[in-house]
This record gives C-alpha cells, structure tokens and sequence, in this order.
C-alpha cells in the first residue's frame, strides 16, 4: 500500500523517544510523530500521551528519502474560524500607556540631534582617556627598564 501525504491512516505506536514516537503503518513501514505534532498543547513527555501498542490515526504530512513524517494533531477536525495556533491573543495589549496617554516609567524627554550628539562626544572622549591611562599603566609608563 503506497502512502499518500496528507492522507489519514490507523498505525500502532512501535516505539517511543524522547523527540516522539514511532508508527507502524498499513503495509510494514514506518513513521515518525514529531514531539510537536502530538497535541495542540505543549507536550513536554510524549509518554504522557502516547504508550507503545496504541492504535491511532494519524496524518501523512511529508516522505523524504523513506522517511515518513506523521502527525496527530492534524487528523483532530477544529471548529471553523479557528487556526493551528492553541495560544491565546494576548489580553490588554493598550496597558502600556497610562492614563493620560504618555508611556508608563521614568522615561526622559526627547533630547535634540545636538544635545545627543554633545553627550557621545563627551563620553567618547571619556571613554578614549580612561583606556589610554589604562594602556599606559600596562606598558610601564616613563622611564621603566624592561628585560
């Protein structure tokens, strides 16, 4: 029996791993279930959903090289209007702002192109003098013998 992908079909789980289980399809061949393609929800230990000897039904998603990719979460049928993405939309996402419309925190008041520009000279300069002095304490400074 060839296998077609995006068909469904009834496999037994063969094997189990810690990446996801393996199936064994109509005709002999083998598959494997992706950890990701188990559940809609997280799984974070496959043994949680699947144990070895089940017979499910699970989704052709690719064959590559005789390897067949199979998922379970896909045969699941999901009402219309809702996606592939279990996640919730994030709630009050206009939060970020008080009440008088200015963002939340002690957050500065623009400074102008020349003011920004003023303070990178300054600390560049700072920054140039503290590693020259640090340069020179290294090297030894004036009049120091080396050897």
């Amino acid at each position: 029996m060839s296998i077609e992908i995006g068909s469904k079909v009834k496999g037994k789980v063969t094997g189990i791993t810690n990446f996801g289980a393996f199936i064994e399809l109509p005709g002999g061949t083998t598959g494997l279930v992706h950890i990701s393609e188990v559940a809609d929800s997280y799984v974070k230990d496959v043994n949680d959903h699947l144990t070895v000897g089940d017979e499910i039904e699970v989704k052709v998603i690719s064959e590559k090289d005789g390897k067949i990719a199979l998922s379970i979460k896909q045969t699941v049928e999901k009402p219309e209007g809702q996606t592939g993405n279990s996640r919730r939309p994030r709630q009050g996402r206009d939060d970020r702002n008080s009440k008088n419309g200015r963002p939340k925190g002690n957050l500065k008041p623009k400074e102008s192109f020349e003011d920004k520009m003023a303070n990178f000279l300054k600390t560049s300069e700072e920054n140039l003098s503290t590693l020259k002095r640090s340069k020179e304490s290294k090297q030894g400074g004036r009049g120091s013998k080396r050897g």
